[in-house]
């Protein structure tokens, strides 16, 4: 149903806003305004796939006049279109030789964590958040979604102490939400957070590094997931102090995992050069200052980008099993739809700018929005983007929210830093719906997750995601200045 609304209301939204007389925009901002706003209908609704809905709206403004193709299409070949290439060539070589399974079975099998059902909740929650600070939330909770079914089948095996519901229910939902979470720690980490970096690089001229964002990101992770946990340890309790049979099957599992393979260390490698390559100009910075020469060389000849080119690259050279670490067959398998949809949205985001469209909107937007001061629109953005996350992708609402909260902070005379990376942030937030993220609609197919409880417990995770988020942005804004 939703999907057919979409395709009746894009069109009519479309040639309704074409149709409108909006003297304060320019022909081309009017133009654009319509196939903006008939993309925003199509995202929202999903009724064409996220990434055709991109494509359409870049081909719609050349066809439109809204700008050359030449400037339409360069969003495309934005540097940061380079570095989700890298890095999810990489999490595709981390996938295939089952690094990251390795990892959440170390995680899982420290000695600490035992048969305890809550230190289990919190070993399972931290590993899926680590790996998802590196690679696809969505591929990360697919993976700890079969660990934490064979635990649970584990705990109801005949002769185990009967355990209560609301733990597997927790279970379940910690592999969800801990990797929308972690996603948050690195730019790498979920899509939003390279698309909101591309809009504050190139329309507030701040160009914030892979180590300053972590200044912000791991932080925001920290409280964040210390809160999930403790939340879901209270309300989702086992019933029982210990689960044997939980430990005996981790232990069994890890085992059978064996010695590492050649491919696993060739990706282990080419990760370990890639991050070594990311973190190396903010630790030349903290030692040496952002004016020393040994820093400006890094940052001009190792952008982000080049470095997640050069270690993807790495895999193909680095031994595996039968050849290379990694195939050009098995690195086209990425996800191309997410780099296609950050292109299309970058594209409008630009061209909303230079049209003069976000000027506008902002201006309209400011008398509607009650807001007062950096803190009031700093809240009103992480708001706005949390909610608008719980309806469409993440990846779209921060290709909708970060561009608008700009203009609405420059035509109200502040600095937009502060409320477009809120905005970023509270994209990966949506924890409410099944529908919210692939990663809730992966563990809700489980079974163990009744929808009223989602409801209720992804509320008070939205909650706290804002109160974190606006505390974090406003204390260590500074940082990445």
């Amino acid at each position: 149903m939703r999907k057919l609304v979409g395709s009746v209301l894009a069109p009519t939204v479309f040639v309704a806003l074409l149709a409108l007389p909006l003297p304060a925009l320019s022909p081309e901002a009017h133009r654009l305004a319509a196939v903006l706003g008939a993309v925003v209908v199509l995202w929202v609704t999903e009724a064409l796939p996220l990434p055709v809905t991109a494509l359409l709206g870049a081909s719609a403004c050349v066809m439109l006049q809204v700008a050359p193709a030449r400037e339409v299409f360069a969003p495309f070949a934005d540097p940061l279109m380079f570095l989700f290439i890298g890095a999810f060539i990489l999490a595709r070589g981390i996938f295939l030789h089952g690094l990251d399974r390795r990892v959440a079975y170390a995680v899982l099998s420290l000695p600490w964590v035992g048969a305890r059902p809550s230190r289990i909740l919190l070993a399972l929650g931290a590993a899926t958040a680590l790996i998802s600070a590196w690679i696809s939330n969505t591929a990360t909770t697919a993976m700890m979604f079969g660990i934490g079914l064979s635990i649970l089948a584990a705990l109801r095996a005949p002769g185990t102490a009967a355990v209560d519901p609301r733990y597997a229910t927790g279970l379940m939902l910690m592999t969800s939400f801990a990797a929308s979470i972690g996603g948050l720690a690195t730019p790498v980490g979920t899509p939003p957070n390279l698309i909101g970096l591309g809009f504050i690089r190139s329309q507030l001229g701040v160009d914030i590094t892979f180590f300053r964002w972590m200044l912000i990101g791991v932080p925001v992770v920290l409280l964040l997931f210390g809160f999930l946990y403790y939340f879901l340890n209270a309300v989702a309790p086992a019933g029982v102090r210990e689960l044997p049979a939980g430990a005996e099957l981790i232990h069994q599992e890890r085992g059978r995992l064996g010695r590492w393979s050649p491919g696993q260390r060739s990706v282990a490698i080419a990760f370990a050069v890639t991050v070594l390559l990311w973190v190396s100009p903010g630790i030349v910075a903290l030692l040496g200052g952002e004016g020393s020469a040994l820093y400006q060389g890094l940052v001009r000849r190792l952008p982000e980008g080049v470095a997640a080119l050069l270690g993807a690259g790495l895999l193909f050279v680095l031994p595996g099993k039968d050849g290379p670490a990694i195939t050009w067959k098995e690195a086209a398998e990425i996800d191309w739809g997410v780099v296609l949809l950050y292109g299309g949205g970058f594209t409008l985001g630009v061209l909303s700018f230079q049209t003069g469209l976000a000027e506008a909107m902002g201006r309209g937007l400011t008398g509607l929005l009650p807001v007062e001061g950096r803190t009031g629109l700093l809240v009103a953005s992480v708001l706005f983007a949390t909610i608008l996350s719980e309806t469409t992708s993440n990846t779209a609402s921060a290709n909708m929210v970060v561009p608008v909260v700009i203009s609405i902070a420059r035509a109200a005379g502040m600095d937009p830093l502060e409320p477009a990376l809120g905005a970023t942030l509270a994209s990966s937030l949506g924890f409410m719906l099944p529908v919210s993220t692939p990663c809730n609609a992966i563990v809700y197919g489980s079974g163990y997750i009744p929808l009223g409880r989602m409801i209720r417990w992804g509320l008070v995770l939205d909650l706290a995601g804002v109160v974190v988020i606006v505390t974090a942005v406003r204390a260590l804004s500074h940082l990445v200045r």
